[in-house]
């Protein structure tokens, strides 16, 4: 915990106070704007997949973009004019927006509810390939000189994540107690709607928790792999602050603190990244809390 920490201290004595200041506001209007007037729900409604995809591409290059335009005109930055860089960019964005404008529905049965649980079943798994692929693109093309964003547990200490799951337990079962935690989890019974009598067994569980966890790999690989050790070369730390930014709108429609902590909470964890090189340690964190939650859920319900 204490190597975190000096992380933490390291980066926020080295990191320009104005850009932290400026991207910080920035992001502060982008949540009041979407809380303000729903624009995430707005762009859910739409059901045509390119305006969807239009519309998520547009929110999250502006969210992106704009952190590194303060760089540029604060620091004096030059990356802007390396095509490569532009170029990964606008493509960061995309791959998200992808990721957030995809749907299907297969009919496996004659029930919605199991038809509900099996396309859960497939559709985060599909969504993890989905950016998994296209990042190994952009790695073989551009990055393959470093470890597959983040894919390396060389000099890694499991000891301080452990510590911060330790940490969130007491947290977490407190926070399982309340109504509002247990309409929202387990995840199984508030997304697929599927009644405990209806036939769910163990296997079931599993099953769907361990496509729920899938979800969170993508996240991480993306945000703190491809985001951070694509980028550290042209912007150093400066990469971690528009990946907050980015982080944080993709937890529009979630609860309010959930999305302002999604701000902080990428912070971190983009410092642990940047020092670390890896993302393993984060990825444990950030799965060992959703797959706590998910147990407090099931404990309580």
């Amino acid at each position: 915990m204490k190597e975190i920490l000096q992380y933490l201290r390291r980066y926020f004595a080295e990191t320009d106070k104005r850009i932290l200041l400026a991207t910080s506001l920035f992001t502060a209007i982008l949540v009041v704007i979407n809380y303000h007037f729903g624009l995430d729900g707005l762009i859910r409604k739409n059901n045509l997949f390119i305006i969807k995809l239009g519309e998520w591409y547009a929110v999250f290059l502006i969210a992106f973009a704009v952190p590194y335009l303060f760089t540029v005109l604060i620091k004096k930055s030059v990356y802007l004019k390396q095509p490569i860089f532009l170029l990964l960019l606008l493509m960061a964005p995309f791959i998200i927006a992808i990721k957030l404008s995809v749907d299907f529905s297969f009919a496996f049965t004659d029930n919605d509810s199991w038809n509900n649980y099996w396309n859960h079943i497939l559709y985060w798994p599909f969504l993890l390939l989905i950016v998994t692929s296209l990042l190994y693109i952009l790695w073989r093309l551009f990055d393959s000189a470093q470890p597959f964003y983040g894919i390396t547990r060389k000099g890694l200490n499991w000891k301080p994540y452990l510590l911060m799951l330790l940490i969130m337990l007491p947290l977490i079962a407190l926070a399982s107690t309340q109504a509002d935690f247990l309409a929202v989890y387990p995840k199984l019974k508030s997304v697929t709607a599927i009644p405990a009598e209806n036939g769910i067994t163990w296997w079931h569980k599993l099953l769907f928790e361990l496509s729920y966890g899938s979800d969170f790999i993508s996240i991480e690989f993306f945000f703190r792999g491809f985001l951070i050790l694509a980028f550290i070369k042209w912007a150093g730390k400066d990469a971690i602050l528009p990946m907050a930014c980015f982080y944080c709108t993709i937890h529009f429609g979630k609860p309010l603190g959930e999305c302002i902590s999604s701000y902080f909470g990428g912070i971190i964890l983009g410092v642990v990244v940047y020092n670390t090189r890896s993302i393993y340690g984060g990825l444990l964190v950030h799965l060992g809390i959703a797959w706590l939650m998910e147990l407090g859920g099931y404990i309580m319900s």
